[in-house]
């Protein structure tokens, strides 16, 4: 049996060191090869191999030296030696090292009799320590602190053995009465924490004796005090009230580690409001204080918690946590935006809107490279105050237009997508940002943000002269037409030359696009050319019309929405314009526009002819302006923007939906008892120890503090280990939590035997780790025992736990018997939990994620959205799909899944259905994801599960 370890050290086998070559080196006079021999032996020890011949030779040899390195080697080495014999008594020759012992704790040297000291704390043989009390007690007395200190932890471990209280019954009055003159911080920690764990009520008087003091205390003895402070209050919860005035005192203490555990442990004691509020408060002044990027990471974790408990006392906090923007690190500054923002109010709403205009503001000026991704966050913040805030668009608006032509595309695509927005949702601000915008349209230099652009412009022009000056913006970004001439030779004279340098990026980088429903197009790379601003026709971006060089570098989706964006203002034109030649000349200039661009789309000047449905979409706009009836102006001019508002509706109800299931109330269980705090006596309470009171009263009333476990769910997840015939029956409750797993092992004996020895071994496939080897029991014939097995993940993957219990019975020691158990399946659906991400987002990373896997479509279900709904039971992932974009019957089926495992990972799935005509459902469920782990587990998971359906 593999026996519990104190000591790990790295040991090579691949070069073992023989006994003799061992022996001989200690028995030698060089002090160099005496060390080397010892640390040989001590591995050797600590692989599992034995060396009693050693045994005699140290202690002739090697226990006289004075050396410091050897006496501790020493040390190291008697405590891995097995110390007694199979029937658990001690050796015979143990008595040989007391002695040497005995010396050591009398030695005039400090170094030696400390490292003894710390020894005899991990010795655990009472026959061998018995002699040596009265030497531990001496040396509490020593001149030097780091003899008294570890003869106070020697202390603690004597009295806490078995036979300790028999040993040295005295030891919590001793360590009381060394506690009241000792000076040194160490050790005063030290008979603290003896009296804490042995002594509890010693340790509270000591505390409550010198309660004005401990400010003044060294920072690990406040730490230990703070420790005693939780475990009296968890199981005394009257005596709370004067423990928390003690740990509001300790956030005045020097040590940042100190106030950190105080606001810690105030919030897991008490909700009275000055208690959160003080411990919020530390938070903010760690946050702004400290230079670690990690610290303020974890000071983020607990505000964000903090935020959910106690969401009023944090709102007064907001600004102190957006001063956290100031650090570079981008991490920090996403997890400060997401806490802020779910704490604005209409009070403090203007404030942090101020705040985040000026760091927009900031990232002009900034040369860090970053900076186009920190706007990016800054004007999805300022986006989401707008909406629930509509007051306060017009101060940002503006500020935020002069950001569309940005060079980092998804800022600038933020940006129009918030203004397309508010232009809706604001009607009093049309009128500015129509103007801005017109104004601003020649710096856009992306085609998508050009795209959504024209659209705004095409459906809020709506007096004159906005629709004529959207016309001529229009005309002006596409300067001169036509687009090319033809000469005699056949070669177009103006786009000729400058196309050829776009060819090079246009035909090479050829690859396939994610459209918004999870399925593939292929489009060039015009849109990457174009972030940038290349050589494009005729020298650079600035010195021509952007439409002109977008629609040139081969762009003819944009060239479709500039038609339509045409079509559009001109029919509106003939709504506002009495003059009917210049309605009739504006027709033809936006004729004359839209059939340059067809020409220019089928000519040999481009590397690649304009595609089919672009094509589509610009003939159709020039048989609309040919010849328009009330019924497609009706469409044309007003069901865009109907579709467009209940777009905005739907996603407003699916938010009001979200909040609404996370505020959920647990109510109290009908036999909970109610205290009226009304009706206690208050004699002696201060206004917080009251506060405190009352705030448990209400939980107690609102059932926060019943805990929602879900008692049929436990009884799910009970897995049987082995068989009801076997002798020891066995089973499991597994519990995964993060980064944990606990197994909760029952196991029962059902012989009439004692059985001894009895241990659980495991073992784990995949990224699990046993932390702990659990021990050997006896078990009582016909009785039970619990044993917990802790496990360690460390990534999303589908694990396996396996072993046995071995035992011996009374009857016959000498042959151990051997149960295999049932293999433990860690699910994958324990990591993962639904989230939510942008669409943009969604598309970005399934771009990027390398691992992929495609599993088939193989079910019985007949419905396209009964299948769809299974899957997302089965992964435990939510549909980022609108339930709007899945209505109808059409016969086909396109959805996103997304979920984020607890490690951070991402795990993206697009599900593509469609239904045959014999009624049975094919196609595929794409999986992607950046490690290999997650996209195997989930596709293993849905290929079971469909199955499973079937």
């Amino acid at each position: 049996m593999e026996k519990s370890c104190t000591l790990v050290v790295h040991f090579d086998k691949g070069t073992p060191a023989l006994a003799n070559e061992i022996k001989e080196a200690l028995e030698g006079n060089d002090v160099a090869a005496k060390i080397d021999a010892l640390k040989k032996a001590i591995m050797i020890l600590l692989n599992g191999e034995t060396i009693p011949q050693l045994f005699i030779t140290i202690i002739r040899y090697v226990l006289p030296s004075e050396d410091h390195t050897i006496q501790k080697l020493l040390l190291l080495y008697l405590e891995i030696i097995d110390k007694t014999d199979s029937r658990g008594k001690v050796l015979p020759e143990m008595i040989l090292i007391c002695q040497n012992l005995r010396n050591n704790l009398q030695h005039p040297n400090e170094y030696i009799r400390g490292v003894t000291l710390r020894f005899l704390c991990r010795l655990n043989e009472s026959e061998i320590i018995e002699p040596l009390i009265p030497s531990i007690l001496a040396n509490l007395e020593h001149r030097h602190p780091f003899v008294r200190r570890n003869a106070v932890l020697a202390v603690m471990s004597v009295y806490k053995l078995p036979q300790g209280e028999q040993l040295l019954d005295s030891a919590p009055e001793i360590v009381d009465k060394f506690l009241s003159t000792e000076q040194d911080p160490s050790s005063k920690r030290n008979a603290f924490l003896m009296l804490f764990s042995c002594a509890q009520d010693r340790a509270i008087n000591y505390l409550f004796t010198n309660i004005d003091r401990i400010i003044d205390w060294g920072e690990q003895l406040q730490m230990v005090v703070l420790e005693l402070i939780r475990k009296v209050c968890r199981s005394n919860k009257g005596e709370k009230g004067k423990y928390i005035k003690i740990i509001i005192s300790l956030l005045n203490a020097p040590s940042t580690a100190v106030i950190y555990e105080c606001a810690s442990t105030l919030v897991s004691l008490s909700s009275a409001p000055t208690a959160i509020r003080a411990a919020a408060s530390t938070y903010c002044q760690l946050l702004l204080s400290q230079s670690d990027n990690n610290v303020k990471l974890i000071v983020l974790d607990r505000l964000n918690e903090l935020k959910t408990s106690s969401r009023e006392i944090m709102v007064e906090m907001v600004m102190d946590v957006l001063r956290a923007l100031s650090t570079p690190n981008h991490d920090i500054r996403r997890k400060t935006l997401d806490i802020a923002l779910e704490l604005i109010t209409p009070r403090n709403i203007d404030e942090v809107v101020m705040m985040l205009k000026k760091e927009v503001v900031k990232t002009q000026s900034g040369e860090h490279e970053k900076n186009g991704e920190y706007r990016q966050m800054l004007v999805q913040a300022i986006h989401t105050c707008a909406i629930k805030f509509p007051e306060v668009a017009s101060t940002v608006v503006h500020l935020l237009m002069d950001f569309l032509g940005d060079t980092n595309v998804a800022s600038a695509m933020d940006v129009v997508v918030f203004v397309r927005e508010i232009i809706e949702t604001n009607p009093k601000l049309r009128i500015s940002i129509i103007t801005r915008l017109l104004d601003t349209f020649y710096q856009i230099r992306a085609a998508r943000v050009c795209s959504c652009a024209l659209w705004i412009i095409g459906e809020y022009c709506l007096s004159l002269s906005e629709v004529e000056s959207g016309i001529a913006t229009i005309k002006q970004c596409l300067g001169d037409l036509p687009f090319y001439t033809v000469t005699e030779e056949g070669d177009g004279q103006e786009a000729s030359k400058p196309i050829q340098q776009v060819n090079s990026t246009t035909v090479s980088s050829r690859r396939p696009a994610i459209l918004a429903d999870g399925t593939y197009a292929t489009q060039s790379a015009a849109l990457e050319t174009a972030m940038s601003p290349p050589t494009l026709v005729q020298g650079s971006l600035s010195s021509i019309g952007n439409l002109r060089s977008l629609i040139l570098s081969g762009d003819f989706f944009l060239g479709a929405v500039v038609a339509c964006t045409l079509t559009k203002l001109v029919l509106r034109l003939e709504e506002v314009q009495t003059s009917k030649a210049e309605v009739n000349k504006a027709t033809t200039q936006a004729l004359l526009i839209i059939v340059s661009m067809l020409q220019l789309g089928q000519s040999s000047i481009l590397p690649h002819p304009i595609d089919n449905d672009s094509y589509d979409r610009i003939v159709l706009c020039i048989r609309l302006l040919c010849n328009t009836g009330d019924e497609i102006r009706k469409i044309w001019l007003q069901s865009c923007r109907q579709s467009f508002v209940k777009m905005l509706a739907d996603k407003q109800r699916r938010e009001t939906e979200e909040i609404k299931a996370k505020a959920q109330i647990s109510n109290a269980q009908p036999d909970d008892l109610i205290d009226f705090y009304h009706l206690k006596s208050r004699k002696g309470m201060s206004q917080l120890e009251l506060e405190d009171e009352v705030q448990d009263d209400l939980k107690r009333a609102t059932g926060e503090f019943t805990k929602d476990a879900d008692d049929a769910n436990k009884l799910n997840r009970i897995l049987q280990l082995t068989g009801f015939s076997d002798p020891v029956y066995a089973e499991a409750y597994v519990t995964v939590h993060h980064y944990d797993i606990v197994l909760d092992v029952t196991v029962i004996n059902r012989t009439k035997e004692t059985l001894q020895n009895l241990c659980l071994e495991l073992a784990t496939m995949g990224d699990l780790k046993l932390v702990e080897r659990p021990q050997n029991y006896t078990l009582a014939p016909e009785s039970s025992k619990q044993i917990k097995a802790n496990i360690k993940v460390s990534s999303t993957e589908t694990g396996v736990i396996f072993g046995n219990i071995v035992y011996e019975t009374s009857s016959n020691v000498l042959e151990r018997t051997v149960i295999v158990l049932n293999d433990i399946h860690i699910d994958i659906m324990d990591y993962i939990s639904p989230a939510s991400c942008a669409d943009v987002a969604f598309r970005t990373m399934w771009a990027e994620f390398e691992w992929e896997n495609k599993v088939a479509v193989n079910t019985v279900l007949q419905d396209e959205r009964d299948f769809l709904n299974h899957i997302i039971k089965s992964t435990n992932m939510k549909c980022l799909t609108p339930p709007s974009a899945l209505e109808g019957d059409c016969g086909f089926l396109a959805a996103n899944l997304y979920a984020k495992s607890v490690f951070g990972e991402d795990a993206l799935v697009n599900v593509s259905i469609e239904k045959q005509s014999d009624g049975k459902l094919s196609g595929y469920i794409r999986i992607r994801s950046k490690t290999q782990g997650i996209a195997l587990s989930l596709g293993d998971k849905i290929t079971l599960k469909q199955k499973g359906a079937a």
